[in-house]
């Protein structure tokens, strides 16, 4: 009779975005690039500052379309009566 064993499986790791901050974290502090120290830090910060911005386009999108979906359902309306 075999005992069932627990496997967990868990995401580790650091990421693409880490291993890039990584690296230009090492050329920066080498000397090897110049950049500006937001430059370096871009592949921590960038993925948030994209998904706010899609976010925010995607609520101004159905917030147009709730406006649009209103105005037809209240000509819709006034057509009935």
């Amino acid at each position: 009779m075999s005992t069932p064993t627990a496997s967990s499986s868990s995401s580790g790791g650091i990421g693409f975005g880490g291993a890039l901050f990584l690296v230009f974290l090492v050329l920066k502090l080498t000397g090897v690039i110049a950049w500006s120290w937001w430059w370096v830090t871009a592949p921590l910060w960038v993925p948030f500052r994209l998904a706010l911005v899609l976010l925010a386009v995607g609520g101004l999108g159905m917030a147009a379309v709730d406006r649009s979906v209103r105005k037809r359902t209240a000509t819709y309306r006034r057509t009935l009566r």
